[in-house]
């Protein structure tokens, strides 16, 4: 496509260097319509239904394009003269681009405890208890990546460097651990216990140091874009959303702290691996006393360590009210770098020469993994009940689970950590010791987890068997409905039970939260139940049963063998999934649409969670939304399709008041009630919507019966035209018409603007909007405004 160098429109906006042409004078008439993409993305050329198309301004990342016909349509005199200009701000590179981003499955235990943050309820005067619900999510958060971080050391340092390395036949059989046996290798200098674990410290210390290259690298392109700098509004508090907020997204200050946190609490969690085998070895009667000291020193100072990071997580969240370019420069650099010294100490004192010294058995993995497990039920139960309370203090029945999304959502989060941590110790130790069983293998509350997952999937397949069945039963209703939507055609049943089903289907959305809401009991029952097994019995399903019913026993083997082929299979799958969208554009993009709906929010809970797209997108539409304003006089209508309406709305909750009453809302195929309204009601609620249609000067939303994610804003007509279109039809003719003399396929979420009731609320948002505004300023004048908003 053409790149626009020099064909940008006339005056950038407030304080441009006064070149180019001259800017219309008032009541000239400029319309532009800014459309933004939604869902997987899309080109600029599809966008604007025209093969040649220039960039206006933004990178190879995030950009704004039009037809290169109206690359100037602002210096002609009547603007474009045949309707609004048409722009496209194409944000897909933000989620899909090169195949690094495969590694962002990595990191998806993280995005989902960082929604968790983002579902708090409503709640009114209840600061303090709002602190508390951020603060318990903060640390759930930090349990996951010391969960993920103890994984990777229960494989390299538990089942490779201790266990097999340290057993004769497994060594054998991995000649690539040859070198650190002590038995093929007669005393050589690596096989002792403590350098084994030293060595095999790089596994846990790369991860660390991978999720901490990513969060960087990603905070630098996202969370460091400042967005346009305003005053406060008088009563900005009365929005109901803090999404008007002038720091909400800039949130680099806490971005950084909590990378620091959490990279530290990394590196002492590969120290404590480290260093605590080597301190049990010195406890023992008849040790070195020196060394005993100085575990027990470097013991305490790992306890300090941990400490100070809880302390960090802890004392402050988010910065919304302003923009807080300010950064804990010493907690930032300091923190990590301490982390840093002390897993060096541990190293240094793990390798140390302890002559008799060998491994045997487990590493202490039960303890830390069951500490774990533990502390996330506890915390997830803590915020549940915080969640409770906020939803009581300002009750909205159309919250998804009574305020109980949050909680629910944390407890999944900690659900996948486990599972991707217990299915890579079980594949690992599967493949160290193939069938000889010559090591213990991984710790028995491991094995538990992997009994629980087919309970857990039978469960998911009833419930896919109640949707299914829901599904039925709706469609079956809907054939009436459709029937009397169509009047006067010539019935065809086929017809009719297909638009009747993708009705259904599309109705079946609402039905998550009951979805989410028995997964996440369920697995915080049985996760329960095998913490409770394996610390009774200290052995795995089948051990512990042997001596019962020989069904009793039967089940529990089977439970045991296919969890860990399932999560085998998961994490193949995983893998899979992975290298071909490292490699397959396609599956880049699929990658991508995940990532849409799951970063729309900063990390407030998580720094290695996904990048938030938004933080890039939004400032990027309120800075072309106000300059554009500011320098034609003209008016403006922000379309968004999908994903893309969210981000709509976000612009114009930034947008001063006076810009915001010179913008029209046009949504089509929006989650903005269906979705975000429910499942982020603290930020998406009735209350804040209603606001945001009292604030911009008209909102006009479409919607499909047939659309799974779209739907009603459901807002009257009190602050101005009713929201919501009704219903539009889809298909737009039921059989063969002069108009459509093919069939006229279902479109569900797609293409919004090819049907007339598009061009017709354009065109009637564009009607209303005042076509007289004040002149725009020039010179110091404009930068004056534009420095303040």
């Amino acid at each position: 496509m053409e790149r626009a160098r020099d064909h940008r429109p006339a005056a950038s906006g407030p304080g441009g260097d006064g070149e180019g042409p001259a800017r219309p004078e008032e009541g000239t008439g400029h319309a532009l319509e800014l459309l933004v993409h939604g869902v997987g993305g899309t080109t600029p050329e599809r966008m604007l239904d025209d093969p040649r198309t220039v960039r206006v301004t933004g990178d190879d990342t995030a950009a704004v394009f039009r037809r290169a016909d109206d690359a100037d349509a602002e210096g002609r005199p009547g603007g474009r003269g045949d309707g609004p200009v048409p722009e496209a701000y194409v944000w897909c590179n933000l989620t899909s681009g090169n195949g690094t981003r495969a590694l962002w499955l990595l990191l998806l235990p993280f995005m989902v405890v960082n929604l968790a943050h983002w579902m708090r309820p409503t709640a009114r005067g209840r600061r303090r208890t709002v602190r508390l619900y951020g603060l318990l999510v903060r640390l759930a958060g930090l349990s996951l990546t010391v969960l993920l971080v103890a994984a990777a050391c229960e494989v390299a340092l538990d089942l490779a460097a201790w266990q097999c390395a340290g057993t004769a036949e497994c060594a054998r059989g991995n000649s690539w651990l040859g070198f650190l046996s002590p038995h093929l290798t007669d005393g050589g200098w690596w096989s002792m216990p403590g350098r084994r674990l030293a060595l095999a410290a790089v596994v846990p210390l790369s991860l660390t140091g991978l999720l901490w290259y990513l969060s960087l690298r990603t905070w630098n392109a996202y969370e460091a874009q400042q967005p346009l700098v305003r005053a406060p509004e008088t009563g900005e508090q009365g929005s109901r959303s803090a999404l008007s907020r002038p720091g909400f997204w800039y949130g680099r200050r806490l971005v950084a702290r909590l990378r620091a946190a959490h990279t530290a609490a990394g590196l002492l969690t590969v120290a404590a691996a480290v260093g605590s085998a080597a301190a049990r070895e010195d406890r023992r009667p008849g040790g070195p006393a020196l060394l005993h000291v100085l575990g027990v020193l470097l013991e305490a100072a790992l306890v300090t360590g941990a400490a100070v990071i809880v302390w960090v997580v802890c004392r402050r969240g988010r910065s919304e009210r302003r923009l807080d370019p300010a950064g804990d420069v010493r907690v930032v650099r300091l923190l990590p770098l301490a982390a840093l010294a002390l897993l060096a100490l541990s190293l240094l004192y793990a390798g140390w020469e302890r002559p008799g010294w060998e491994s045997a058995g487990r590493l202490p993995g039960d303890a830390t993994f069951g500490a774990l497990a533990l502390a996330q039920g506890l915390l997830v139960i803590v915020l549940a009940v915080v969640a409770r309370v906020l939803h009581r203090t300002d009750p909205d029945r159309r919250t998804a689970m009574q305020g109980l999304a949050g909680p629910a959502v944390a407890m999944l989060a900690c659900a996948l950590g486990g599972v991707m941590s217990g299915g890579v110790a079980q594949r690992v130790s599967d493949w160290l010791d193939g069938a000889g069983a010559s090591i213990p293998g991984p710790p028995v509350l491991l094995t538990w987890q992997a009994s629980v997952i087919p309970p857990l999937l039978v469960l998911l397949l009833m419930l896919c068997g109640w949707l299914a069945h829901r599904a039925w039963q709706l469609a079956k209703a809907e054939r009436a409905a459709v029937e009397s939507d169509y009047p006067g055609e010539t019935a065809d049943p086929q017809r009719t039970r297909r638009i009747a089903c993708a009705r259904a289907m599309a109705a079946l959305t609402d039905r998550g939260p009951r979805i989410v809401a028995v997964t996440s009991a369920a697995t915080l029952l049985l996760g329960a139940g095998a913490l409770f097994g394996a610390l009774a019995t200290q052995k795995t399903p089948g051990e512990a049963a042997r001596d019962s019913h020989a069904v009793v026993h039967g089940a529990a083997e089977t439970a045991q063998a296919l969890g860990s082929w399932l999560i085998g299979l998961g994490f193949i799958l995983f893998v899979t999934w992975g290298r071909r969208a490292y490699k397959d554009a396609s599956a880049r993009r699929t990658i991508g649409i995940l990532w849409d709906v799951g970063t729309f929010w900063p990390r407030a809970a998580h720094p290695f969670a996904p990048p938030c797209y938004a933080e890039r997108a939004v400032p990027d539409l309120t800075w072309r939304i106000a300059t554009w304003t500011a320098s034609t006089g003209g008016r403006l209508v922000l379309s968004g399709h999908s994903q893309g309406s969210v981000l709509a709305a976000a612009a114009a909750w930034q947008l001063d008041p006076a810009t915001r009453k010179r913008v029209a809302l046009l949504t089509y195929g929006s989650p903005l009630e269906r979705l975000y309204g429910r499942w982020f009601p603290a930020h998406f609620g009735q209350d804040a919507l209603a606001r945001l249609h009292q604030e911009v000067d008209c909102w006009r939303n479409l919607y499909r019966l047939t659309d799974p994610i779209g739907g009603p804003i459901g807002l009257p007509g009190d602050c101005g035209p009713a929201v919501d279109r009704a219903p539009l039809k889809d298909p737009l003719a039921y059989g063969r018409t002069p108009t459509h003399p093919l069939p006229a396929p279902v479109l569900g979420h797609s293409d919004y603007q090819s049907d007339p009731a598009y061009t017709e609320e354009r065109h009637r948002l564009l009607t209303r909007l005042r076509p007289e505004l004040p002149p725009p300023r020039t010179g110091a004048h404009a930068s004056r405004a534009a420095d303040t908003g």
